[in-house]
């Protein structure tokens, strides 16, 4: 294995993890120059966008690494919501196609998936983060203002709005059954909440050009009065897929992270 682990300031903990746990020592990113290797690179969060976008340009190979899509919220095997389970991408932000993956990942997670909720009232607009507006060069308020106007040409229903928690600590304690209640759709860019929704229950739309739950999703706005909603088979195949794409803490360090990752992409 020949992955360079980009470690910004020899700090980040999680790369740290992963790469011991692939037999590799980090290396520091502040000293480190692109044009040294053509080796494949592991890199942690949305703001290392200049490193990303050259990858995609030079067709060079990379892992990224972010926040998981399930069980870091409280639960029966994450009493506290700690920050167990972090993505790992191979070339891309999110998981934003569906492979065939074994069961056995997601049933650890005890997950439950809710029956679809139906004949309710709301449409939810969930407000993106900075980040990812300013990695795909849009802002904030672009993004709310047109997409509050699109969906008033196409319907008259309340349109509420939730905005980003401020704290993880704050993120992490919302339970989605509260904030989705009467819920008819939930529109969002890329947040985390579209994977929650579905899961949950609630019809999603995605406006986004990668999102996790971009699969199981609507993506045309005009839609919003007759939104579809997967199946209990299509979101078992991609809560699958999700699992397979994520990594515990353990894992990162036992290098079983690498070992799946290996197996699974020719990265």
């Amino acid at each position: 294995m020949n992955w360079i682990f980009l470690n910004k300031n020899n700090c980040d903990e999680y790369i740290e993890m992963f790469a011991h746990g692939s037999g590799a020592q980090p290396t520091c990113l502040e000293t480190w120059h692109y044009e040294d290797s053509t080796d494949p690179l592991v890199l942690r969060g949305i703001m290392k966008h200049k490193i990303i976008k050259r990858c995609w340009a030079d067709q060079r190979d990379f892992y990224y690494m972010d926040t998981g899509y399930l069980g870091n919220r409280p639960s029966a095997t994450n009493p506290n919501g700690w920050k167990f389970w972090h993505r790992i991408v191979p070339n891309n932000l999110q998981h934003d196609t569906v492979i065939e993956r074994p069961a056995d990942r997601w049933q650890r997670l005890g997950i439950k998936m809710r029956p679809e909720q139906k004949h309710s009232r709301n449409i939810l607009l969930v407000a993106p983060d900075e980040k990812p507006c300013s990695f795909y060069g849009i802002t904030l308020d672009q993004w709310m203002q047109t997409t509050i106007e699109t969906l008033k040409q196409h319907t008259d229903r309340p349109i509420l709005v939730r905005e980003r928690p401020a704290s993880r600590l704050a993120r992490k304690t919302q339970k989605a059954e509260d904030w989705l209640m009467d819920v008819h759709a939930v529109v969002t860019y890329n947040s985390s909440a579209a994977t929650e929704s579905i899961i949950a229950g609630v019809p999603v739309f995605v406006t986004a050009p990668c999102n996790a739950a971009r699969p199981v999703s609507n993506l045309d706005l005009s839609k919003i009065e007759t939104p579809w909603f997967p199946t209990d088979d299509e979101r078992h195949a991609w809560a699958c897929h999700l699992a397979y794409g994520q990594f515990h803490t353990t894992e990162l360090m036992s290098g079983l992270a690498a070992k799946i990752l290996q197996e699974t992409h020719n990265v």
